[in-house]
């Protein structure tokens, strides 16, 4: 149970006034900053959803400064003037501010006496001279529907000993309907029993209206969405034009016996139109019976980066098709990307499988490791030594041999599927734990296209900052 106020506490110190004075100063910077972003920054066109959004959210950051600003004033200057001394309700707020009326109250319970501020009866729009509401009595004055959740927090307070911290709605004596917030905790006498309960309420009723206002905005500006989607769409055509076009999965080698490959892929573009990245999946069959299989992405968004693509596949093709190891490929395309006119950072994993010995030789360039799922269990395979291509000249990349056994599934894609900065056991991201918890699924699929619809079903609808490429490949058995 929380620690409840003790009824014969020491009065706190009031704060150093020259550090109060700081933080106003600092807080008055800030807003004048944030002022001119909203001024100088966010053109109000009232016919785009987003520039209303802006626009709603910059008056909202403003307000809350104002507010923050006033309650540092009155925490410098100490106790506010003689409550009598104050104008009429609702004329002596700030224009434009958030911060509505302060007042608070104490409820004895051993003499059931009441004490209300004089600000608190002009929230409620009640007279002084008739007194303040009981524990009891106060809930009449909230809306029916908020009146279960205030007997809830007053109860927990008063039995449990809980701090109060909520929201409820009155109506005013005006007609108006004003929304409170509440703080408030019991205070114990010197035998550990509640003897009375302190509360403060603010009339946060400006405030919700504001808030209000940035939530319509953005829910206007995400109703305005689905022309970015097809922005996105159109965008991403360059990258769909270049990729393997595998429409089912991709049977490698040719016969359907014990070995053959069964694959799939899929590109799921980014978020973001302009983001638009070199990621690249690629599988084909060798000369020798074996089958080539690759998944890369290079730094950069746009046509250029799509273009650079393009040609690194180009290049791993014909390498591969030269016969040139895994290892020795990815060196070679190292030298390529470091020697290029417009010179570009990527990782890739390159791997070929043999059918006749179910053995993957290969390699990797900063790239996450493949994922081996079998028997409804999945893990990265141990990942060998290689840095990111176009990061330095010369670089050796190591070549390891895994052995596949019937039925197995075999994962690879890129960073944007699952990304995660930190590296994990065995060469595995944290991010990939979500792939990894597919292998249940995985072992009940019948096809390469089936686990490709899988990972789509369950990554297909993330909001990912950078596109992403999976493929997967199945052994027959």
């Amino acid at each position: 149970m929380p620690s409840p106020l003790s009824a014969d506490r020491s009065a706190p110190q009031p704060p150093e006034r020259g550090a109060v004075d700081a933080l106003i100063h600092r807080t008055r910077r800030l807003r004048g900053d944030v002022d001119a972003v909203r001024r100088d920054a966010v053109r109000v066109d009232e016919d785009d959803p987003r520039t209303r959004w802006q626009r709603a959210l910059c008056e909202l950051a403003v307000h809350h400064l104002d507010d923050l600003g006033a309650h540092l004033g009155q925490l410098r200057d100490g106790l506010p003037a003689e409550p009598s001394a104050q104008p009429a309700d609702g004329a002596g707020e700030p224009a434009g501010s958030l911060i509505g009326r302060v007042g608070s109250a104490e409820w004895n319970l051993l003499t059931d006496e009441v004490s209300w501020s004089d600000e608190l009866f002009r929230i409620f729009g009640l007279d002084p001279a008739a007194g303040g509401l009981s524990l009891d009595a106060l809930p009449s004055r909230l809306l029916p529907e908020d009146q279960p959740l205030l007997t809830a927090l007053v109860t927990d307070c008063l039995v449990d000993g809980k701090p109060i911290d909520g929201e409820f709605r009155i109506r005013h004596t005006d007609g108006r309907v004003r929304t409170l917030h509440m703080l408030g905790e019991p205070v114990l006498d010197t035998d550990g029993c509640t003897a009375s309960m302190w509360a403060v309420l603010r009339d946060v009723s400006a405030l919700r209206r504001s808030q209000q206002v940035v939530r319509r905005s953005h829910d206007s500006l995400r109703r305005a969405r689905p022309g970015a989607g097809a922005l996105r769409r159109t965008a991403a055509e360059p990258e769909a034009a270049v990729l393997p076009p595998w429409q089912t999965s991709l049977r490698l080698p040719g016969d359907d016996g014990p070995g053959a490959l069964d694959i799939a892929a899929h590109y799921l573009p980014s978020e973001t139109s302009a983001l638009i990245g070199g990621g690249w999946y690629d599988a084909m069959e060798l000369p020798d019976g074996r089958t080539m299989l690759t998944v890369g992405d290079l730094t950069g968004h746009g046509v250029q980066a799509t273009s650079a693509m393009a040609v690194v596949m180009g290049a791993v093709r014909g390498m591969a098709m030269a016969g040139i190891e895994p290892g020795a490929l990815l060196g070679h395309l190292n030298q390529l990307l470091e020697t290029s006119i417009q010179p570009a950072l990527g990782s890739a994993v390159c791997g070929r499988f043999d059918p006749a010995t179910h053995t993957l030789d290969w390699a990797q360039a900063g790239h996450p490791a493949p994922l081996l799922f079998r028997d409804g269990t999945g893990r990265p395979l141990p990942l060998p030594d290689g840095m990111l291509l176009g990061a330095s000249s010369g670089t050796a990349y190591e070549q390891v041999e895994a052995h596949l056994l019937p039925g197995d599934v075999l994962v690879l894609h890129t960073d944007g599927l699952a990304r995660d900065d930190a590296a994990g056991n065995g060469g595995a991201r944290p991010g990939t734990e979500a792939l990894l918890g597919l292998a249940p699924r995985f072992a009940e699929a019948r096809s390469a296209q089936e686990c490709v619809r899988i990972v789509v079903e369950a990554f297909g609808a993330t909001e990912r900052l950078d596109d992403a490429c999976v493929l997967i490949a199945r052994v027959g058995a």
